[in-house]
């Protein structure tokens, strides 16, 4: 599993946020996506690759602008994931 760290700019509201996370929800198959208006920025949970140009030019059809997208290794941490 992925998780990305998109920084989304022009998010003011949580309509906002729902917008941006619909689109992503519309054109990939993921996990979980949630927006932040607050913190700027968009986390998605993915199991398969997401072109990042597909990504920007998704989010950017809703009248937002990505600044950046970092991609890092996701494990789920609880109590079932200790050993």
């Amino acid at each position: 599993m992925t998780k990305l760290t998109v920084k989304v700019d022009g998010m003011v509201c949580g309509m906002c946020e729902a917008h941006v996370n619909d689109a992503v929800r519309a054109a990939f198959p993921v996990k979980k996506v949630t927006s932040s208006h607050t913190k700027g920025e968009t986390v998605i949970l993915t199991e398969r690759d997401i072109d990042e140009q597909a990504l920007r030019d998704a989010i950017g059809a809703t009248g937002y602008e990505v600044q950046s997208v970092t991609a890092e290794p996701y494990e789920k941490k609880g109590l079932f994931g200790r050993k």
